[in-house]
């Protein structure tokens, strides 16, 4: 109770199998978002200046684009970017429409303002191999972090969109030829060995951000296709303590009906899980592959996430 005789606003909730999970307010979510993308955009300029650009690594993007013009005119690689990432924006703007919104806008220009600020950082390496490694961890982490966020930093990944946009290119396939020609010109450039290790920077990155966005828990799918399936669901949910699904499956060859049992679990129960299949039925067909990111009961509750 307040001094007023009221009572002290809540944090609303939901009740979900008897659990109360919190739901955070608008703009608790923004606050959190706005400060992930800022904090990754400071990370991605500070492994650009400690270890990309002092080694001329240009590991593609508008900040490889910076790292070719500055070897040659010393043009500060911010006002590169600057001049580069603006006029993409617009277009991006005026192409696809206002889908990029506010965080595009600000990603686009708060980036090189923190390359400008941290220019006069010295580098810790001026090994070509420890930096592209670094500076790959260090830029994917900071691009986890804005994506996570659902931001963006602008640059290539705009032109790439505005290509998939107007020239029907895959997405995929633009971005890579965009960072393709970037690391291309550096290989001519400035020298042949500085693009091979863009590509090992390149290549730390894309990792990085996988582990930021899924985590680094790795779960398995199991697809079990058993004349017995109930014996084996029960090994599996009595045994091994874990859900599963039951999907309607027809044999390729006999046209008969066959049950396939879905089922998620942790890396360090699929042998555990193996062995009790073999049990209930030594004849059962099991494929397991990867599972990247699971979410729900059991393994990552997503409800929990601020952003």
């Amino acid at each position: 109770m307040t001094a007023s005789g009221k009572k002290p606003p809540m944090m609303p909730t939901t009740t979900i199998n008897k659990r109360v999970i919190p739901q955070y307010a608008p703009w608790v979510r923004a606050l959190f978002s706005y400060s992930a993308m800022l904090v990754g955009a400071f990370v991605i300029a500070a492994s650009f200046n400690l270890f990309l650009l002092p080694n001329r690594i240009a590991s593609g993007g508008v900040s490889g684009i910076s790292v070719i013009l500055n070897t040659f005119t010393r043009i500060p690689p911010a006002y590169t970017q600057w001049a580069l990432n603006i006029p993409l924006f617009i277009a991006g703007f005026l192409v696809l429409g206002k889908r990029f919104g506010i965080k595009t806008a600000i990603g686009s220009v708060v980036m090189p303002l923190f390359v400008l600020l941290t220019a006069h950082w010295t580098p810790p390496t001026h090994d070509p191999l420890l930096a592209s490694l670094y500076g790959g961890l260090g830029v994917g982490l900071g691009l986890g972090l804005v994506f996570r966020g659902r931001g963006s930093t602008g640059g290539l990944d705009l032109a790439a969109q505005i290509m998939h946009r107007v020239m029907g290119i895959r997405l995929g396939l633009a971005i890579a030829m965009l960072d393709g020609l970037v690391i291309f010109a550096a290989g001519i450039f400035i020298s042949l060995e500085n693009a091979l290790y863009a590509l090992i920077g390149l290549f730390a990155t894309s990792k990085t951000i996988d582990i930021i966005q899924t985590g680094f828990q790795t779960s398995k799918a199991a697809f079990i296709i058993s004349k017995h399936p109930d014996k084996v669901a029960n090994a599996i949910l009595h045994e091994l303590d874990r859900g599963l699904t039951k999907l309607q499956g027809v044999g390729g060859y006999t046209g008969d009906d066959r049950p396939v049992l879905l089922a998620v679990v942790g890396q360090n129960e699929v042998v555990r899980l193996k062995l009790l299949v073999r049990d209930a039925d030594p004849d059962a067909f099991v494929i397991i592959t990867n599972a990247a990111e699971v979410l729900g009961e059991g393994f990552y509750d997503h409800r929990h996430d601020v952003m």
